[in-house]
């Protein structure tokens, strides 16, 4: 198991900005798949970004022009830059990770995750 933080939700106002990490320290991330998750009361973890280990990414609809995944290996660290947040952007986000360069979309591919970072968006 490699321990994931996450760090960098809070509350905004819509149409403001987020930028969240997740570290790995201690742990080489180079060549792994990485993910951003978003858990909300009721609802199973829905991935919202992918990046492969090769970099490729891929993004839910709704978020795809707003959200931003990437990810500096050199760091073990990864990222999700947010703008233009809307209220349903609400929810408490997480960050996981396989041992395989391709992501996958189904939460139950993953069995790593790290405490999640909150973020509120009002009107």
């Amino acid at each position: 198991q490699v321990p994931l933080v996450e760090s960098g939700g809070g509350s905004v106002q819509a149409g403001g900005s987020l930028r969240l990490s997740c570290a790995a320290s201690g742990y080489t991330t180079s060549g792994h798949c990485m993910a951003w998750f978003r858990l909300r009361p009721g609802e199973p973890r829905e991935g919202i970004a992918l990046i492969n280990g090769d970099g490729q990414s891929r993004y839910r609809v709704y978020v795809k022009g707003r959200f931003t995944i990437s990810r500096e290996d050199a760091k073990n660290t990864m990222n999700l830059q947010m703008n233009s947040l809307i209220p349903k952007d609400t929810g408490m986000y997480y960050c996981t990770l396989l041992e395989r360069n391709d992501c996958y979309w189904a939460g139950c591919a993953y069995d790593n995750w790290g405490q999640g970072t909150q973020v509120t968006v009002s009107s």
